[in-house]
């Protein structure tokens, strides 16, 4: 794995040097103002991107509780999201306009990339959303888009990565690239296997406007240019530098009320899974009495359905509940930040083999999914080495709970139980959408609380986008604009 760096002093540098232009320069000729290298843009994108997605996406997928309140994700009673990531598709229209200016078809296709990342993060989180209409304020005085139909945004980000894939020329270097360190041939297979995660995501439909899901992924998948090693792993690696430190890194939140869920702290329990011993601390109480680290019993963690209150009351104050391993906010560098890793396009692929969208052996990729993700903490947590090495992986894969047997059923809840694990702290919200397709892992709830599928729109479109909005919210949900909706991915 090639140790890379986030060279935000470069892109500071770059808006530096912009911003001291000589004012009659500036009055004389105002479009140089908005002119600089995509490699400058790219670099602080990838940076901003590839971020943990912070501790909400854990409470809602059943990894964490907490003890000090009512946590909105916990208890599924979330509200209005947000359009930030608006903000962030800006910087990529510059980049793609930055690269068609100087005519690079290399900064284009991450540009488009990057647009496809974003936009799925937005329609998976409301549904209808502004994307043929969106990011023309400028070039088009567009200033309320419209909202595109779910379906067309997802045709369309599906055809924008296969346009990536055809711009990429794999034999010219990428300037300002943090992620691969400018390898293009990287780019493409993150752009193809990004490709197959956005399409298995549709496993439930059978087409998407014109694109029929299962050609389209069998297609792809025998384009070659495939994550196929940690090695390829879509990851930001941290550095103990200024602005380069883990995101999570002296979060004063995991130190407090935060504690680990009982649904994953069971599940691998149950499983014999040493990946327990990475993501969480032993109880106090089981520290005190002088158990090991290695001990499944040191470990414990509460009902993610209980009042807070009562498990403050009980587990808490008797020293029996599990916090988040301090590796994660204590070590500044601690593991790479992934987007998309091999094991979850090896899941990927175990899934549609058993679905017969390929035709490969699903138990081998089931199986290469498991080992990457052990290799990977062996790799970066490298005081729990000892409890992941091969032997281990080996008698971990053959034991019956794991083994792949069974029916069509058995082996996709198998491949999405394992899916779920490594996912602690990696790739936001996949987990939980994962849930929502497919049930798997079960995740318990409250009655009459059961697990939203969607975020109400941001207030700031009801003041400012207000018809297309509602048109939005009645074409799609009859005028209801509700977290318990059913988007069309999901129907």
């Amino acid at each position: 794995m090639k140790k890379l760096y986030i060279y935000i002093t470069i892109v500071l540098l770059g808006f530096i040097i912009k911003s001291c232009q000589d004012i009659d320069d500036l009055n004389e000729n105002p479009n140089n103002v908005s002119e600089t290298h995509p490699q400058l843009l790219l670099t602080e994108i990838s940076a901003e991107a590839f971020q943990v997605g912070g501790t909400s996406p854990l409470y809602a997928s059943r990894m964490l509780i907490q003890t000090g309140e009512e946590n909105d994700y916990q208890y599924f009673k979330w509200g209005n999201g947000n359009f930030d990531n608006f903000n962030n598709l800006r910087q990529v229209t510059k980049m793609i306009e930055e690269a068609e200016r100087i005519g690079s078809s290399n900064y284009i296709a991450i540009g488009k990339f990057y647009r496809a990342y974003y936009f799925y993060q937005l329609t998976l989180r409301f549904g209808n959303i502004p994307y043929s209409e969106a990011l023309m304020g400028e070039s088009a005085s567009t200033y309320q888009p419209a909202y595109d139909p779910q379906e067309a945004v997802f045709e369309g980000i599906i055809n924008e990565l296969d346009e990536a894939a055809s711009l990429i020329e794999k034999e010219v270097a990428i300037e300002g690239d943090i992620i691969y360190g400018g390898d293009a041939s990287q780019w493409l297979k993150l752009i193809n296997s990004y490709e197959l995660k956005i399409l298995m995501t549709l496993s439930g439909k059978t087409a998407a406007g014109s694109i029929n899901i299962a050609d389209k992924f069998n297609e792809v998948y025998n384009r070659g240019a495939i994550i196929n090693s940690l090695s390829d792993n879509a990851q930001l690696v941290f550095e103990d530098q200024q602005d380069s430190r883990y995101t999570e890194f002296n979060s004063s939140s995991y130190g407090s009320s935060m504690y680990m869920s009982s649904t994953y702290i069971d599940l691998l329990q149950n499983l014999e899974d040493p990946r327990l011993f990475i993501v969480a601390e032993q109880t106090s109480s089981a520290a005190s009495a002088g158990l090991s680290v290695n001990d499944f019993e040191s470990y414990n963690g509460g009902s993610p359905t209980e009042n807070y209150s009562v498990i403050n009351e009980t587990l808490v104050a008797d020293g029996n509940i599990s916090k988040v391993n301090a590796r994660y906010y204590t070590d500044p560098t601690t593991e790479p930040h992934t987007i998309l890793s091999y094991w979850e396009i090896e899941f990927i692929m175990a899934e549609a083999a058993v679905r017969g969208w390929i035709s490969t052996d699903a138990s081998i990729h089931f199986a290469n999914a498991v080992a990457a993700s052990f290799e990977f903490y062996r790799t970066y947590a490298e005081d729990y080495s000892e409890y992941l090495s091969d032997d281990v992986i080996n008698n971990y894969l053959n034991q019956p709970e794991v083994s792949f047997q069974g029916s069509q059923e058995e082996k996709l809840k198998t491949i999405l139980t394992q899916k779920y694990i490594p996912s602690f702290l990696q790739g936001g919200w996949t987990q939980y959408y994962n849930y929502l397709r497919t049930g798997y892992p079960e995740f318990e709830h409250r009655s009459g609380e059961t697990p939203p599928t969607r975020f109400v729109y941001p207030t700031d479109e009801y003041n400012n986008n207000t018809a297309n909005l509602e048109d939005a919210i009645n074409s799609q949900f009859g005028g209801n604009d509700g977290i318990r909706q059913t988007p069309w991915w999901l129907r």
